[in-house]
């Protein structure tokens, strides 16, 4: 038996609980995780509130963590009982333990600690998404990131920095600003305010080739309206809610803009991209280019506590879940 967090509806907090559950059989294919840490991510809350579905209720929500093999289904042979893994995008990750397709999974070095991985996996993955494939920043580019104190923008900081490119961040408080600042920002603006007029300032009128926007709502048509023509608007959160009612003319009228809303599971689908991908995260932990942050750690129970801190957007860095 294993305990785990489950959603038998959509809802508020309330409907995460705690269950005690019969330990998985890995299948075909599959291995058998006991899970050292749990990654906390706004897409879990997407999930809880039915902004994006679950297959089927009951649910059990979480999408990355890191922990040891403890078994292995029929047909896997590149893992065995005993191996260190984590995972970045794989549904049913609030418990002591789950099963998921071994070809989801990576090999987690043994110098990249257990709490480290659930903290970086999903973020860190999503980062190297944004740099290098949606994006393909330049050195000598100014970019503006939005939550750039986030466990997201942490990361985006500090890869975009060693890089050579120039961040400005996008905060909700000074004290989240010095954190971003401290983490390869060279430039703050606190609130969303007269964005563009503050973005024109600093850019000397050229304004930004790429803006990175995991807000949604609140922020979608202040980010359109920092962007240099021929500009690219990546929408990749929802934060404060969901972009809808977008007239394509928007685009047109401020400098025949580009919109993209990228998906991390379609960037890694392959699973040569999800080990490359996975191998330079570590790699650049490993070397101490990047830095993550674990600004919140919570029990599994207090699952519904981790996923309210992250909607007061109070949090900073990574939340984690404890088994």
């Amino acid at each position: 038996m294993y305990k785990a967090i489950r959603i038998h509806g959509y809802g508020g907090p309330e409907v995460l609980q705690l269950e005690t559950l019969p330990t998985p059989v890995p299948g075909r294919g599959e291995i058998l995780i006991r899970q050292e840490a749990i990654g906390v991510n706004y897409i879990d809350i997407y999930f809880r509130t039915g902004l994006y579905k679950v297959p089927a209720f009951p649910a059990i929500l979480g999408m990355e963590g890191a922990g040891v093999v403890m078994a292995a289904g029929a047909g896997v042979t590149d893992f065995e009982p005993g191996d260190r893994v984590a995972y970045p995008t794989a549904l049913g990750g609030y418990g002591e333990c789950r099963t998921i397709a071994a070809d989801r999974v990576v090999p987690l070095p043994p110098d990249i600690p257990f709490d480290i991985a659930a903290g970086c996996m999903l973020r860190g993955l999503t980062v190297h998404m944004l740099l290098r494939e949606v994006h393909a920043v330049r050195a000598g580019e100014t970019i503006l990131v939005h939550a750039a104190a986030g466990g997201v923008g942490l990361l985006l900081c500090q890869w975009a920095r060693h890089l050579g490119v120039r961040v400005i961040g996008v905060v909700s408080t000074e004290e989240k600003g010095e954190l971003a600042r401290q983490n390869g920002a060279a430039d703050i603006l606190v609130g969303h305010d007269n964005l563009a007029a503050r973005v024109r300032k600093l850019t000397d009128g050229a304004m930004v080739p790429v803006v990175y926007d995991s807000i949604g709502k609140d922020t979608f048509v202040a980010s359109l309206d920092c962007l240099a023509p021929h500009g690219l608007m990546v929408s990749y959160g929802n934060a404060s809610g969901e972009v809808t009612g977008i007239s394509v003319g928007m685009l047109a009228t401020r400098g025949s803009l580009y919109l993209t809303r990228p998906g991390l599971t379609t960037y890694l689908a392959q699973r040569s991209a999800l080990l490359a991908g996975s191998r330079e995260l570590f790699d650049l932990i490993v070397q101490g280019v990047l830095t993550v942050r674990i600004g919140q750690r919570f029990g599994l129970p207090d699952a519904g506590a981790a996923q309210t801190a992250l909607e007061s957007r109070t949090t900073t860095g990574s939340t984690i879940l404890l088994p």
